[in-house]
Parts: C-alpha cells; structure tokens; sequence
C-alpha cells in the first residue's frame, strides 16, 4: 500500500505557474516539478475540495491547469470534525487566526489519517516552530500526526 499524501494548494501552483523571476520561487518550482514527475507515483494523492475551490480561482488559464494537474487526486470531505480541529488548531495558537484554511488544509488531512501533507506554505505550514505545535493539537485531540513537508523533501527514495 502507497503513502498517502495531501497536496496542498501551493504545490499546484507552483507545478502549473509561469516560470518566476524570483530566485527562490523559481527553484521551488523546478523543485515541485521535479518531484511530480519522479516521485507523486509513489503516493496516493489526495486533496479537498478547499483546494479545488483555491485552485479554481484567478486567470481561467492557469486555473484550468490547476484542476487539470489536480485530476489525479482524490479529494476528501469537509467534514464537522475537520472543522473542529481546524477550529483548535486556531484556538491553541498552532496556526494563526488569520490562516484559517491553512488549519482547514491540516485539519482535513489529519482527520483522514493522510501520511504526509505537502506544501510550500513555510510561513503556516512547513515550518519547522508550526510543525511541532500542530503535532501537539494533533495528537492532544486523539489524532496521530501528520508528516508536514516541501517537495524537496520527498525527492529521495
């Protein structure tokens, strides 16, 4: 059986964006693309419908592309205990209040019981102080923890 992982927005748009000029980005997106390509066959992909209604929004060019790379996914339910842990993870200081559909994207995994959660969202999400404390919601709500992590690092076997 394959590791499931959720595919959080930011991977998409990335996959599917115009080249950036900036540095970072530029390399995020070589990165992502990278691994779509060698290693998304190792997981079972999943995503929400948060992602889709994310992914969907903006230039009808690039969200097509969007949805089209998301096709492959499948998508999990916005359920009332998704909601209640993205409401705790919100009231325990795991993620800010201003980022309630980063604790929604977590909250929907983790209720799933998703292996890993990808994302590159490092200011909420991927991040290495965010990570710990979402552990600690995670789990002091009866649920094993979600492995959080960027593209890059998956790319190994």
């Amino acid at each position: 059986m394959k590791p499931k992982i959720y595919i959080e927005t930011t991977i998409i748009s990335y996959l599917t964006g115009k080249p950036s000029r900036d540095i970072i980005i530029a390399a995020h997106q070589q990165i992502t693309e990278e691994w779509w390509r060698t290693r998304r066959h190792f997981f079972d992909l999943y995503a929400s419908q948060l992602v889709i209604r994310e992914a969907g929004a903006g230039d009808e060019e690039y969200s097509q592309k969007r949805l089209n790379a998301l096709s492959e996914a499948e998508l999990l339910e916005i359920t009332e205990s998704a909601l209640s842990l993205a409401k705790i993870l919100i009231e325990k200081g795991a993620v800010p209040q201003k980022a309630e559909e980063d604790a929604l994207h977590i909250a929907i995994a983790v209720v799933n019981g998703i292996d890993y959660f990808i994302s590159w969202n490092c200011k909420h999400i991927a991040n290495a102080k965010m990570r710990s404390k979402i552990e600690q919601v995670c789990q002091s709500c009866g649920y094993e923890p979600i492995i959080i992590c960027t593209p890059e690092e998956l790319l190994e076997d």
